[in-house]
This record gives structure tokens, C-alpha cells and sequence, in this order.
């Protein structure tokens, strides 16, 4: 609307007919223009009353504002993988932040937690739903296994697994949660069911783990269920509650088998070591025995042709020389007395030699 003066005075007229009231440096009165801006919308107010139509419609425009804002914009958290879909088709993943999209039915945003790590517990039920918290309950139709050689083991383990891909996640599976639940726990019975309890309760703990893991895998895999498992770890390992006392006395049984064994099998390796170097000592002796009187054999026959040969160059002297060792080596070592029968006076029938040794250091 064109200014114009009507009100005389040479001043401009304003955009309701009349110039503004002059205010200080005739600039025009703001309260007075309000009042009139005020009387002038009520005009266009159905009723000439209610809210002024510019503030209806500055109200209007916000709230029109505010839900294209929330209708064409979307946030994706720092652990969340927006997946948006155009007409129910998966069309783009957008990471982290604010982004845009077409309002619904047009597009549709999943927000998947991909970097957040889930626990699924198998044969058990703690307070807080982590596998780490005190009030564990367990949960038999869940634990209860059958072991390969026909015993029945009493398993609780935990799942750690991920998203490794937003769209097979939300698209292939149709509960995510109960699924790996029940892939876990056939993969476990199917493990526990190749394998003897006594390993599971000891040292095949570990193997067992990596085992179920890499089944648990294969199987997710196979279904296309974008799912990471990231650790199998096992928490109990026992025989049911029912026989676990019995099964505690077959442990200490054979425990004390083994201990026994043990015993017996280093005292074997004590023992059977001194018995071969004693028969092998014996065995020694002997060979020398039988060198040494080979040798004294052979030293006595050569002995015996030597004197032989002498004795045929002269039988009387070596005869008597043969009797005379022969006396010495027989009487060498006894008592011996003198007794000439045919003495005569003055001589002494009886002479003990053993004694004079004796009488002569009694002298000294």
C-alpha cells in the first residue's frame, strides 16, 4: 500500500492512512504503532478478536518448520549404522550424525547398534543380564548335555557377538537374539557330544571354547545373518548336581590312580637302573673270574711242562726239589716241633719253634 498524507501537516501519510506520531527526532512512536498494528489484524481475525493472523501464522510456519525438520532429517548415534530404506528396499547406510531423507512412506530409517558388543547366555540367567553379576540362576533344559561317551555334563557358557553387517542383520533374520541363542546351544550339544567328559572337565576347556566359536560362525554365515562372534567363553563345567558328589569320588579315585602310577613308575625307573648295573657288575666279575683262572690254568700247565721237562733230565734231584716246595708250602703256615728220637746226651729232645721268635723279643 502506498504511502500517502492525509493528515496534513506536510507529513507522510503511513501504510494505515496517517503518518506515525512523531517521537523523540521524529522517529514515529512504537507503542502506538503496536496498537494499530494490533487493531489492524484484529480486523482480519475472523470475529475481529483471538490471536493476531501474523502471530497464528509465525506459530504456523514454526511448527510446519519443526515437523519438516523432524519429516526430512534423521540422527544416527556414534554407535548406531542408519540403514535407510525407499519404498521397504534397503537404498543406503549413512554413519553417524544428521542426514536427510524423504518423509515417511518415501523412506525409512533403521538404526542398528553396530559396534555395541551383545551377550547371549546359554544354561544360566544372572540378575542384570550380564554373564558377570551376582543371582545366577540356572537353567537345566538349557545346560543338561549328553557327552560322547554317554555322560551327562551340566555346561553354562556365555556369547559375545556383533553386527558385521547392518543390512543381512536386519533383513535375513527375523529375531537376531533368539537366533544366536539357539545356534550356540546346538553347536555346544554338538561339540560336547564328539567329546569325552573327562577332557571337557579339564584340559580341553579352551579347545572346547574355539570349537563351539568357530560352528557358531559357520552356521550365522550360513544363514546370511551378519552377526561376528566374538568370544564362546564357558562358565561352569560339572556334572549334574545329583551325582556330583558321587563323580567328586571317581575324580579322587583316579586321581589317586594316577598318583600311584606315578610312584610305581619312578620307582621302576630308580630301581630297574641299579638291577641292570648290578647283573651287568656280576656279569663283569665273572668275565674276569674266568680270565684269571684261564690265565692261572694256562700259567699252571705251562708250569707243569717246564718242570716236566726238567724232571726227565734229572728224576731224583727235581723229585726231592718237588718235595721240599711241597713241605714248605704245606707247614709254612703251622706249628711246628722237633723231636729227634736217636739224640744222645746233652741234646734236647724237644725243641718248639714257634716259641723262639717269642723268647727272643721277650729278650729285647
Amino acid at each position: 500500500m502506498p504511502w500517502n498524507n492525509q493528515s496534513g501537516g506536510g507529513r507522510r501519510g503511513g501504510p494505515w492512512g496517517q503518518g506515525p506520531a512523531g517521537g523523540p527526532h521524529g522517529q514515529p512512536d512504537l507503542e502506538e504503532l503496536l496498537k494499530r498494528s494490533q487493531d489492524r489484524l484484529k480486523q482480519v481475525m475472523p470475529g475481529g478478536s483471538g490471536l493476531p493472523g501474523s502471530l497464528v501464522f509465525l506459530i504456523a510456519v514454526v511448527l510446519a518448520a519443526i515437523v519438516a525438520f523432524y519429516a526430512f532429517t534423521f540422527k544416527v548415534g556414534a554407535d548406531e549404522l542408519g540403514v535407510v530404506m525407499r519404498f521397504g528396499k534397503p537404498d543406503r547406510q549413512e554413519p553417524p550424525g544428521l542426514h536427510f531423507r524423504l518423509p515417511y512412506p518415501f523412506e525409512e530409517v533403521r538404526l542398528p547398534k553396530v559396534t555395541r558388543q551383545n551377550i547371549i547366555e546359554v544354561g544360566m540367567r544372572s540378575g542384570t543380564g550380564s554373564a558377570y553379576s551376582g543371582g545366577v540362576r540356572d537353567v537345566p533344559e538349557e545346560s543338561l548335555m549328553l557327552t560322547g561317551d554317554e555322560n551327562i555334563v551340566d555346561v553354562d557358557f556365555v556369547v559375545f557377538w556383533r553386527i558385521k553387517n547392518a543390512q543381512e542383520y536386519l533383513f535375513n533374520i527375523q529375531n537376531p537374539e533368539i537366533t544366536v541363542k539357539e545356534v550356540s546351544e546346538s553347536a555346544m550339544r554338538e561339540i560336547v557330544g564328539q567329546s569325552n567328559i573327562q577332557p571337557i572337565l579339564t584340559e580341553a576347556r579352551q579347545k572346547t571354547e574355539q570349537g563351539v566359536q568357530r560352528l557358531i560362525q559357520a552356521t550365522l554365515d550360513f544363514y546370511k545373518a551378519g552377526i561376528r562372534i566374538d568370544q564362546v567363553q564357558l562358565q561352569k563345567v560339572d556334572p549334574p548336581a545329583q551325582v556330583i558328589d558321587a563323580f567328586r569320588d571317581v575324580q579322587a579315585a583316579r586321581a589317586d590312580k594316577e598318583r600311584l602310577q606315578n610312584e610305581a613308575a619312578a620307582y621302576a625307573n630308580r630301581v630297574v637302573p641299579e638291577a641292570r648295573g648290578e647283573a651287568e657288575r656280576i656279569l663283569q666279575a665273572a668275565r674276569a673270574y674266568r680270565e684269571q683262572t684261564v690265565a692261572e690254568a694256562t700259567g699252571q700247565a705251562a708250569r707243569f711242562l717246564k718242570v716236566y721237562e726238567e724232571y726227565k733230565k734229572a728224576p731224583d734231584v727235581t723229585r726231592k726239589r718237588m718235595y721240599l716246595e711241597t713241605m714248605e708250602r704245606v707247614l709254612g703256615g703251622t706249628e711246628k716241633f722237633i723231636l729227634d728220637s736217636k739224640g744222645g746226651q746233652g741234646v734236647v729232645p724237644y725243641l718248639p719253634l714257634d716259641q723262639l721268635p717269642k723268647s727272643k723279643e721277650g729278650a729285647k
